[in-house]
């Protein structure tokens, strides 16, 4: 019944969901509580009408386990870069056993030079738990690359449901009106966080603004 929930999810993200992902969906049910947090520290939360509005944060560096995908609509990018981490998190790993889920799960994405669309390459990166940071365990897809990334500070925002081009696309623009002109964060490069799996449909997601280094 697991299996046919997520191929259900997996067919409105045009993608097909092979047998082999019904080990990592069940092991990723069982521990759907263990989930740990990426670390940050909170710098400053912006409200509008008693609301917070958006928080300001700092990330470390860390290493992330990243795959990149190009492929005709971004849901599928995702979905697909997902199901790779999956089966890595799982077992097919140098150490052979499940290591943990952390989230956010990050979606690196990219605009193209009139900004009303996304450019089809997508990073999709994990972070590898807290016990693996040192010695990050070798994938053994070699899709998959174990990369240290740079400490980031973000401007972030929550929105909920699916993640399309379009939905992507809407909440930037609203958060552009939100924070209004402004030449310190980038304008080209967004995050797309997710804190749920894609079988919740109104799972929480954030938009990241990056700050200017």
């Amino acid at each position: 019944r697991l299996f046919a929930h997520w191929e259900a999810v997996a067919s409105t993200h045009r993608v097909s969901l092979p047998r082999d992902m019904a080990g990592p969906i069940a092991q990723m049910a069982r521990h759907s509580q263990a989930r740990e947090p990426v670390p940050y520290v909170p710098l400053s939360q912006h409200g509008k009408c008693e609301e917070a509005a958006y928080e300001e944060r700092r990330y470390p560096a860390g290493k992330w386990a990243c795959v990149t995908k190009g492929e005709p609509l971004y849901e599928q990018s995702i979905s697909m870069s997902f199901m790779k981490l999956m089966r890595y998190i799982c077992k097919e790993n140098s150490v052979g056993c499940y290591l943990g889920m952390t989230v956010p799960v990050l979606n690196e994405i990219h605009l193209t030079k009139d900004e009303t669309e996304l450019e089809r390459e997508v990073v999709t990166a994990y972070y590898l738990p807290g016990e693996f940071q040192q010695n990050p365990p070798v994938p053994m897809d070699p899709e998959i690359h174990i990369t240290e990334r740079a400490p980031l500070q973000v401007l972030t925002r929550v929105f909920y449901g699916m993640t399309t081009e379009e939905t992507i696309l809407r909440e930037i623009r609203l958060f552009w009106e939100l924070l209004g002109s402004t030449d310190t964060v980038l304008r080209e490069t967004y995050i797309v966080a997710s804190y749920e799996n894609p079988s919740i449909p109104q799972r929480r997601n954030e938009i990241w603004f990056i700050r200017r280094a």
